[in-house]
């Protein structure tokens, strides 16, 4: 079954640490992305995401500018993030997503917990699945290396990003619309 990425209710944020101090956050505010697979058996999702990297905003204009530039998602020449996904596999109430997370060029793997919400049909008659994907990178594996070193040590920004993705997709139109029409194909 195919399902897609309902933009309207999904956020896709990241936090990392400033200084040791403090958490900054941040989210994207363009993505797309699609879903196959049995909303009654997770494992069987198959899901790739595309993020516009231009559409950062942490909440401070200079700070986006700079997140843009070369020294991090250098979106002139690499303007999307891409995930695609290998496999889910149940742990306990969870589930791990396993899958290829592509910025600056650079493929790593990742794994991500996700966290069910469920099925629910909303007051138009749209089928919606949903759920929180989370877990933590490394910036530096994707040559994300710009820093500052603090006189106290430590540094300006953490290497660690963690990645949270509060998910709604819904049933896609095209597949509703050749369920349909192999239904009334087969009821002929």
């Amino acid at each position: 079954m195919a399902w897609t990425i309902d933009t309207a209710h999904t956020t896709v944020g990241f936090m990392a640490r400033h200084m040791g101090l403090s958490k900054v956050r941040g989210q994207f505010m363009s993505f797309r992305g699609e879903v196959e697979g049995d909303p009654t058996d997770i494992t069987t999702a198959r899901a790739r995401f595309e993020v516009d990297l231009a559409s950062v905003d942490s909440g401070n204009p200079d700070r986006d500018t700079h997140l843009k530039s070369p020294d991090f998602f250098d979106v002139a020449n690499h303007p999307t993030m891409v995930f695609q996904s290998k496999s889910v596999i149940r742990d306990g109430d969870d589930y791990k997503l396993v899958g290829d997370l592509t910025i600056k060029g650079l493929t790593r793997e990742v794994e991500l917990t996700y966290e069910h919400g469920g099925e629910a049909t909303d007051p138009y008659g749209n089928r919606k699945v949903g759920g929180t994907l989370t877990g933590t990178i490394k910036r530096s594996d994707w040559d994300l290396t710009w820093n500052v070193p603090l006189d106290t040590g430590g540094w300006l920004v953490s290497d660690n990003v963690t990645i949270e993705i509060d998910l709604q997709v819904a049933e896609s139109q095209e597949a509703v619309e050749l369920e349909t029409d192999i239904e009334s194909r087969i009821s002929a």
